[in-house]
């Protein structure tokens, strides 16, 4: 379907406009809003500017200029010829979670689909990825196997690459978030995923124009698209200040849902996630099962219990416990007292066993260390 001139022509400005050297997405939406659309503030900015909250001569000073208008004339070309799709953040084009963020792409460069009514989950890490993150990835998407949703990563090696590979092993579209132009691909050893993620299905998309290269400080802006596409995001693995730390301080300042999976202090892969989830800024992950029932990903009983025979439905209890755990169900609100006389054993020693019957989900507690069975 081509589009008609009149919109193209609002592309075409749209394009120059982002292009100009004091215009970034914040005051570019504020121009659009103003002036009602990119051709307008083209035209009528540099003389109106007054009545703009904010913006200055200075800022203004750049929108005009026929170089940006040749500029965007070459985009446009680059991407009718590359199938590469336009899509303009205030003609209601880009993700509708995105588009709700202050500092939102004005304009995004898109390659394959985006269904915006699937659920979207953004997962995240390092490229020195673990055998325990890797496995944590592919158990994490058997669990979702009964779920449609559609994963968010940016297409880097380690994390993000198993994140995508998962994804189309268990028939997941999923999007990769790039941080340069559409004329590289970084890195290139991800060349034949790329393809995939589009013949599966999945989308790449940018908000960097074609020539734009992966310079170091494109991955941190990138990283507030992948946190923005999405109401929750998961960091797998991650160094101490890694990537992906920016990424859930994006996700924390857009009100989204961040969960960090929790490893040893001494490995370098987990001490990000440890250090997000010691100051708050992310939920620890305990289970599979919980984080996939936190997320919303609630599936019918019996598709959990196949996937995770744990479950607490079919918990073996060992004898210990299954002493202790039937005394308290043929005594409800019995104390720690009361059942030490029952056992003939020190207190101490029951205790740390209706702790793990508590942890199992069997047995909860009350004030004054009495209990019940569930």
């Amino acid at each position: 379907m081509k589009k008609t001139h009149m919109i193209s022509e609002e592309y075409l400005y749209a394009i120059a406009l982002r292009e100009c050297s004091q215009i970034g997405d914040i005051h570019f939406h504020r121009l659009v809003r103003t002036f009602g659309s990119a051709q307008e503030a083209w035209k009528r900015a540099k003389k109106d500017y007054k009545n703009l909250e904010g913006i200055g001569q200075k800022t203004v000073s750049d929108i005009g200029n026929e170089a940006h208008l040749k500029f965007a004339e070459y985009e446009l070309n680059f991407c009718e010829k590359n199938n590469i799709q336009i899509r303009l953040r205030h003609l209601n084009e880009t993700p509708s979670l995105l588009r709700h963020c202050n500092d939102s792409p004005a304009i995004l460069y898109q390659k394959g689909q985006i269904n915006d009514a699937l659920p979207k989950l953004s997962i995240v890490g390092t490229r020195n990825i673990t055998s325990y993150g890797r496995q944590f990835i592919e158990d994490f998407f058997e669990a979702l196997l009964p779920s449609s949703l559609m994963s968010v990563s940016g297409l880097a090696l380690g994390v993000d690459k198993e994140v995508h590979e998962q994804s189309i092993r268990t028939r997941k579209p999923t999007v990769g978030v790039l941080a340069h132009g559409f004329q590289f691909l970084c890195p290139s050893k991800n060349k034949r995923l790329s393809e995939k993620i589009i013949d599966e299905g999945g989308a790449l998309i940018t908000e960097f124009s074609s020539s734009k290269k992966p310079d170091r400080e494109n991955f941190i802006q990138r990283n507030r698209i992948v946190a923005g596409m999405s109401p929750a995001t998961i960091v797998v693995e991650t160094g101490f200040g890694g990537g992906s730390v920016s990424t859930a301080t994006f996700a924390n300042d857009y009100n989204r849902d961040v969960f960090a999976l929790p490893g040893k202090i001494t490995e370098p892969a987990s001490q990000g996630c440890n250090q997000l989830i010691f100051h708050n800024k992310a939920i620890a992950i305990s289970t599979i099962k919980d984080l996939i029932s936190m997320l919303g990903f609630n599936d019918p009983k019996e598709k959990i219990e196949e996937l995770f025979p744990y479950s607490e439905t079919s918990v073996q209890l060992s004898e210990n416990q299954q002493i202790i755990y039937q005394i308290i169900k043929e005594h409800p609100q019995i104390s720690l007292d009361d059942m030490s006389q029952k056992m003939e054993a020190s207190p101490y020693k029951i205790l740390p066993i209706i702790l793990e019957l508590e942890l199992l989900g069997k047995v909860k507690s009350f004030s004054g260390r009495q209990f019940i069975a569930i």
